[in-house]
């Protein structure tokens, strides 16, 4: 196991120590910042997290997913994984029924309740600005674009609270982490 750590903490941004620190906690905790309630997003994220397609999500598949929630992961990969997640019917394009479906989550999740008109002026406003090209549906490249005009929508793909300026800061924001390792960090 000490390897497979060490090897996760050089392919990701994580130290070893918080490689370690990662693989006692649970996921809803360390990505969502609750231990309550059902979060409407889990379901997608896990999803998301899942690579191997097993149903389970193996620590390293966690910490190599986490890892773009970094506060010094690329951009790049922050735009990924959001046109991932919005595209909830894995087509490659995101299309106007899965924008609906991710404001309607995102309201739900705020308890926020909006007319049927206005939710429904928000997804055509949000379809016609990203959709450059006019066919119905979002790629990639439009997704990027349209992300980099709004930085807004990237707010929640950074955790600050995963760049730990030392090893007991990681311990301090989650008490259950014991961050005791005999391993130098890379």
């Amino acid at each position: 196991m000490g390897s497979d750590l060490t090897r996760l903490s050089i392919e990701s941004r994580f130290r070893l120590n918080e490689v370690e620190a990662l693989l006692q906690e649970e996921l809803q905790l360390a990505l969502l910042q609750t231990t309550y309630g059902e979060n409407l997003f889990i379901n997608w994220v896990f999803d998301l997290f899942d690579e191997k397609r097993n149903g389970v999500i193996e620590f390293e598949e966690f910490v190599l997913a986490l890892n773009v929630f970094h506060p010094y992961a690329p951009i790049e990969d922050k735009i990924d994984f959001a046109f991932r997640l919005y595209d909830l019917r894995k087509t490659g394009f995101i299309e106007r029924e899965e924008v609906k479906q991710m404001v309607i989550a995102i309201l739900m999740e705020s308890d926020m309740k909006l007319a049927d008109d206005l939710l429904e002026a928000i997804i055509d406003k949000t379809s016609t600005d990203a959709d450059a090209d006019k066919d119905g549906r979002i790629n990639k490249e439009e997704w990027k674009a349209f992300v980099l005009r709004n930085p807004s929508l990237l707010k929640n793909m950074t955790l600050p609270h995963l760049k730990c300026v030392s090893r007991w800061d990681i311990t301090t924001l989650f008490p259950s982490f014991v961050c005791n390792t005999e391993v130098e960090d890379l």
